[in-house]
């Protein structure tokens, strides 16, 4: 083990480099005498900036580069928040560890208003997220939601010069990168249910890399692993990716896992709520059985009109 190299494939944000790092850490915690090197990619994703992402369409936009990149052999495994990453894999790959979750919650962010809640009429609150958008929209009818797109420290400048009266971000990402006192309000999962894999950061690598995954499964975490199989199911079942207004989160309570989903039209006029509880083994059907519940309601109808 001495001696041998890791490499990591990422995305050149400081979000992205920073979860690249902290998976590195770990491992070279974990395994005393390797070395870890991270290779730099940039995605589809980050190369459309001018556009909302859920015009732009497809899934994997944030992570197609490095799978190529893992099966070209130039790295050995991705790391990726759990949000941008696809239900299937590319042949040759899958998620070999997802790590312990950090807070799944969205944050409010302004520089004069302390909570959503204060924001006047018209005011325009930033977000490239369909899901946050129908939420916020449904709550807060008379405000704007205008597009926003670029890494963490683009968006916050752009609030800065006064195009936004607030914006919404992950608290994670804040978190990660050393900005939680730009959190003016944490948004409560009953305000702002999260992303399916909202907080956490997983790894992929080669199926047949045995050395790797048996490495890999010292990083897991189990609790979190369930919860966002869960999530994952159930946008399976929906045909949803990171780009659509469809939210999803489990939590372990106690001995039980509680599931909530919903799907709403992007304007906010409709939104469906599904949950369902059940034992920790049972989590994949929950996040199915999730999605059949928001089905029977009617969601399917409002992700044919956005994409059909």
């Amino acid at each position: 083990m001495a001696g041998k190299i890791i490499r990591i494939a990422t995305r050149k944000s400081p979000l992205a480099l920073w979860q690249a790092e902290h998976v590195a850490g770990q491992l070279e915690q974990a395994f005393p005498g390797i070395k870890t090197e991270l290779v730099k990619m940039t995605t589809r994703g980050d190369k459309i900036l001018d556009a909302p992402l859920a015009k732009v369409g497809g899934k994997g936009l944030f992570v197609k580069e490095l799978e190529q990149g893992m099966l070209e052999g130039s790295a050995d495994i991705a790391v990726h928040s759990m949000k941008d990453v696809p239900v299937e894999f590319p042949a040759g790959l899958h998620l070999a560890a997802i790590l312990l979750r950090d807070d799944p919650r969205d944050a409010f962010v302004a520089n004069h208003f302390l909570t959503l809640n204060d924001v006047p009429a018209n005011a325009r609150i930033g977000t490239s997220s369909l899901r946050r958008q129908c939420q916020i929209k449904e709550k807060y009818l008379n405000v704007e939601v205008l597009p926003l797109r670029g890494n963490v420290n683009t968006r916050l400048a752009k609030l800065d010069a006064g195009e936004y009266d607030g914006i919404i971000l992950a608290s994670a990402g804040l978190k990660r990168l050393g900005m939680a006192e730009r959190i003016t309000q944490y948004l409560d999962t009953s305000v702002s249910l999260p992303a399916i894999g909202q907080g956490a950061i997983g790894i992929e690598c080669r199926l047949d890399d045995t050395e790797m995954n048996a490495m890999l499964s010292q990083l897991h975490d189990w609790e979190t692993g369930l919860c966002v199989t869960a999530e994952r199911a159930m946008n399976a079942r929906l045909n949803g990716g990171c780009q659509v207004p469809i939210a999803g989160f489990a939590q372990l309570l106690g001995d039980k896992i509680f599931m909530r989903g919903l799907v709403g039209k992007p304007d906010g006029s409709l939104l469906y709520r599904a949950e369902r509880t059940g034992s920790p083994d049972q989590a994949e059907s929950i996040g199915r059985l999730v999605a059949e519940d928001l089905l029977t309601l009617g969601a399917d109808k409002i992700l044919q009109e956005l994409f059909y």
